[in-house]
């Protein structure tokens, strides 16, 4: 729990001692309690969601999140309020977490489920609900399914923004952004096949039959994992990739990952959708994989860089974009990899493009690199401070970065702050060592005349005047 934030911790305990107030009047009144129906219900849910966790199971029943709310929806619509609370308990706290800590991300699931059915049942019961299902009454029986539906949806869509801006520290006024649209459609249709298992439970045919509800469930479910295995594939290429470009220059070892993860941080800043937040990851990560048609020879070289290796080395972002072309899913990234090393007064590289000809991915991945490139100790130097970093990203901003972009960064270190890292481990490299000495770093040096200023290392895309 202590690797929790505070704020996260309090907003937990808030709502798992609310979710204990809503299912306090089933235990004192236990004998009104249908405990049957919460049993039958109760453990239904942990069954729907237990295939995730069989690693025989795993791969061939797959469970999305989500996937069987209709089940507690159903529990709503049949039971009084506080006995519909219980039935989400066992299924969260037995579900899968990809994530630690898994036992507070359990309990965070459980009491969310629980306040959210609590809300559903509530509202079902206000509107009547339960009339219609004794002697049903379509079409008025979807009024109060809806609402119920509703109330469901938003009661997680709260918490859920607020787990964010406490646990994520996310900004309050993007935490909760996009949520409400992404999942109110969904929640609809749960609420309708929730009301569907609710009819059929009550019916003469009993609650076997309400279980012919779960197929759907269960096909939609099994197209929702082909969906996240189809990803899994677009990572373990990106990761493939990425491996490569480390094994060729160690010297940048790790620098892609946090060039993503820095490129993130900025763009939650600027508010940016959740979908273009996956790709621009993806353009931090395979910023560089043009390294891998520079030769190796040139790379490691030791001493000056000759005019023709130095033209060779600034062509690693169209090698770059040449890989990745043919990649469909990387969309918005691809022009992040080509266009990274432009900068906005039009003396970057390959195209020279000015201002906002410059693609938004490639102004936010220039910061992420040049920051990281900075901050990372090499074995030919050591890394410069956050605030020196954030200090000289300011200074060029405007002329070579976006100065929106600069500003995010900023913001986003003072919320998150920022671990550093050594990339390279060649022990005893100087300063003199290899490309160490060229400066071959952020932006390769500038020809004579030109005013850029750079960072000694390996690293391709840095600002200057720290070396």
């Amino acid at each position: 729990m202590m690797a929790v934030p505070a704020a996260a911790r309090a907003y937990i305990c808030g709502a798992v001692l609310c979710a204990a107030v809503c299912a306090l009047p089933a235990v004192r009144h236990a004998a009104e309690v249908p405990w049957t129906a919460v049993l039958l219900l109760a453990g239904l849910y942990a069954v729907c969601e237990m295939p995730a966790r069989c690693r025989y199971l795993g791969n061939s029943v797959p469970v999305g999140t989500g996937s069987f709310f209709p089940v507690l929806l159903a529990g709503a619509f049949v039971l009084p309020p506080a006995a519909a609370t219980l039935v989400a308990l066992p299924g969260a706290l037995l579900g899968r977490v990809d994530q630690p800590p898994a036992g507070i991300r359990r309990i965070w699931r459980a009491a969310q489920l629980a306040l959210a059915t609590w809300g559903a049942a509530q509202t079902y019961l206000l509107l009547a609900g339960e009339r219609t299902l004794r002697a049903p009454d379509f079409p008025y029986a979807l009024l109060p399914a809806a609402a119920g539906a509703l109330v469901f949806c938003l009661v997680l869509t709260a918490l859920d923004g607020g787990i964010l801006a406490t646990a994520e520290q996310l900004p309050v006024r993007t935490a909760w952004r996009g949520l409400l649209l992404r999942s109110l459609a969904p929640h609809c249709v749960h609420g309708l096949a929730g009301l569907m298992m609710a009819v059929l439970w009550r019916s003469p045919y009993g609650p076997l039959s309400a279980l012919l509800v779960l197929l759907p469930m269960y096909i939609s479910c099994w197209i929702f994992a082909q969906y996240h295995r189809e990803r899994a594939a677009h990572q373990a290429t990106i990761r493939a990739l990425v491996q490569a470009v480390d094994i060729k220059d160690k010297y940048t070892r790790g620098h892609s990952e946090r060039v993503g993860r820095a490129s993130v941080l900025i763009a939650r800043e600027l508010s940016m959708d959740e979908g273009r937040l996956e790709l621009l990851r993806f353009a931090g990560i395979l910023h560089d994989v043009g390294k891998l048609g520079v030769p190796t020879r040139v790379l490691r070289k030791d001493g000056p860089l000759t005019p023709q290796e130095r033209r060779v080395i600034e062509l690693h972002p169209e090698y770059g974009h040449d890989m990745v072309r043919g990649i469909g899913f990387l969309g918005e990234a691809r022009a992040a990899i080509l266009h990274h090393h432009e900068r906005l007064d039009g003396s970057g590289y390959p195209y020279g493009l000015v201002g906002r000809q410059i693609p938004e991915f490639a102004r936010v991945v220039a910061v992420a690199d040049a920051f990281d490139a900075m901050t990372s100790t090499r074995s030919y130097r050591r890394a410069r401070p956050v605030a020196a970093a954030l200090e000289e990203l300011k200074r060029c901003a405007g002329s070579q970065f976006d100065p929106q972009m600069v500003r995010a960064l900023v913001r986003a270190l003072e919320r998150h702050g920022w671990e550093t890292a050594v990339t390279s481990d060649e022990a005893g490299a100087g300063a003199g060592s290899g490309a160490a000495g060229r400066g071959v770093s952020g932006n390769v040096p500038p020809q004579p005349g030109q005013a850029r200023v750079t960072v000694p290392g390996r690293d391709t895309g840095t600002p200057g005047g720290l070396g």
